[in-house]
């Protein structure tokens, strides 16, 4: 079976001086190989067959069988690495907590702790009878986020 560190290093090093980082890296007991990459900018079906590839040449199959799969994060897909939470600053994201929330809202930052999400929060303001909606920074740290992905809206 390949080592899964030696190929997480090497994807890591091919990728290293790119647009493009590694999101995902799995190899199944059955030697099925899954290894998900993105960038900031949209995917290019380019670098996957460029990073297929240089695995293929440097993970000979004559040694060791396997199965390959080298993609890009969908839109759809949860967010996995800091780098992700970058690029969707700004917009959208449905984030689940460990703690049981389900939050809605819009990506204000994110560093090597958390994030902000500014979520719409029902507010009763002193001398109001009836609350009122408003914009509320929402400090998430990463060790409490179950699953975060980009809230499509059609």
């Amino acid at each position: 079976m390949i080592d899964i560190n030696e190929l997480r290093t090497f994807v890591e090093e091919r990728l290293k001086d790119t647009e493009y980082f590694l999101t995902d890296l799995k190899i199944t007991p059955a030697n099925e190989i899954t290894v998900e990459i993105d960038s900031m900018s949209p995917g290019d079906i380019e670098k996957c067959v460029e990073l297929t590839r240089a695995i293929e040449e440097a993970f000979d199959r004559d040694v060791e069988d396997y199965e390959l799969e080298v993609g890009t994060a969908g839109l759809t897909s949860p967010l996995k690495v800091r780098r992700q939470y970058d690029k969707y600053i700004g917009r959208d994201l449905e984030v689940l907590t460990t703690d049981g929330r389900k939050l809605h809202g819009m990506l204000r930052s994110a560093d090597d702790d958390g994030i902000i999400l500014t979520v719409e929060q029902k507010v009763k303001k002193e001398g109001q009878k009836k609350p009122v909606v408003e914009q509320v920074d929402t400090a998430i740290p990463f060790a409490l986020i179950k699953k975060a992905v980009y809230d499509l809206k059609f």
